[in-house]
């Protein structure tokens, strides 16, 4: 494996592989990787010639009071995991080379962005799509892998990758977890031993709306309704939002008909986590 710091360099790597018409996977990270991240990584190992997998904590998809500084940094130990894993060529830019002094560019999809996360996380989905664009750019993939943790961030870079007429395939995997079902974060590192427990009260609201679709539940008040009683039993526990929503628009829902996103941001703690799943009915 091959690290690379300069965009310049990595471009040129990324023009001679296409000269050759390999196909190149690519799998952006803030680091810190997990079981989340290396599915992703096994994927494109699976199907691309060439994977590439980019580490940068971005800055600008942080809030002035969230955790930038405090986000969890380990580059040796996430080198050596993608080294073993068989990955091409790890990506590691600084903040002045994503950045560079006087830069004044940024992207935004509209309308998406100020759903759900983007509420309470105002120029949240700017930044990373400004980032992902750029990485894009540098990379220049066939194939770009994501994880449906993040499902309002997939469907966003999906729309801009429509609307800007980029010639990739973004692929999004199904959330991995824990074997007591807490969906893997980095961000779970902040948690202690009881607030982890806690947060369990995430996964558990999620089985029951998807309980309740089974017994034939389709009115998506009842199903938050329960979601939020769950959630409140919890102490640690303060809800962000609870909401059902389509998979296009990402508009509220009121009776789930074939398919619907159940997302939700609960704070455990200081902790914010985010998790969510696709619910379906037979019908």
């Amino acid at each position: 494996m091959k690290v690379i710091k300069k965009i310049n360099e990595m471009k040129s790597i990324v023009k001679d592989i296409k000269s050759q018409g390999m196909i190149i996977g690519f799998v952006p990270t803030m680091g810190f990787l997990h079981e989340g991240h290396l599915s992703l990584v096994r994927e494109s190992l699976r199907k691309a010639d060439v994977t590439v997998v980019s580490i940068f904590v971005n800055p600008a998809q942080f809030g002035p009071r969230e955790d930038f500084k405090e986000y969890p940094r380990d580059l040796n130990r996430d080198s050596d995991i993608l080294k073993r894993e068989g990955v091409d060529y790890l990506f590691t830019p600084v903040t002045d080379e994503m950045y560079p002094g006087g830069y004044k560019t940024n992207v935004e999809v509209h309308d998406l962005q100020d759903k759900l996360c983007g509420r309470s996380r105002p120029g949240h989905f700017r930044g990373v799509c400004t980032v992902v664009l750029k990485l894009f750019n540098i990379i220049n993939p066939d194939i770009s892998f994501f994880g449906q943790k993040d499902a309002q961030q997939e469907i966003i870079l999906k729309r801009m990758v429509q609307d800007l007429n980029l010639e990739m395939k973004i692929e999004v995997l199904p959330i991995i977890r824990e074997e007591d079902d807490l969906a893997l974060s980095s961000r779970n590192t902040y948690l202690s031993q009881e607030e982890r427990k806690a947060a369990l009260s995430l996964s558990k609201s999620l089985k029951e709306a998807q309980s309740m679709i089974e017994n034939g539940q389709r009115d998506s008040e009842a199903i938050i309704k329960r979601m939020i009683e769950i959630i409140n039993m919890e102490p640690l526990a303060k809800i962000d939002y609870v909401e059902i929503v389509d998979l296009d628009k990402l508009n509220p829902v009121t009776r789930i008909e074939k398919e619907a996103l159940v997302a939700l941001a609960v704070f455990i703690g200081e902790v914010r986590l985010i998790d969510n799943t696709i619910l379906r009915t037979k019908e």
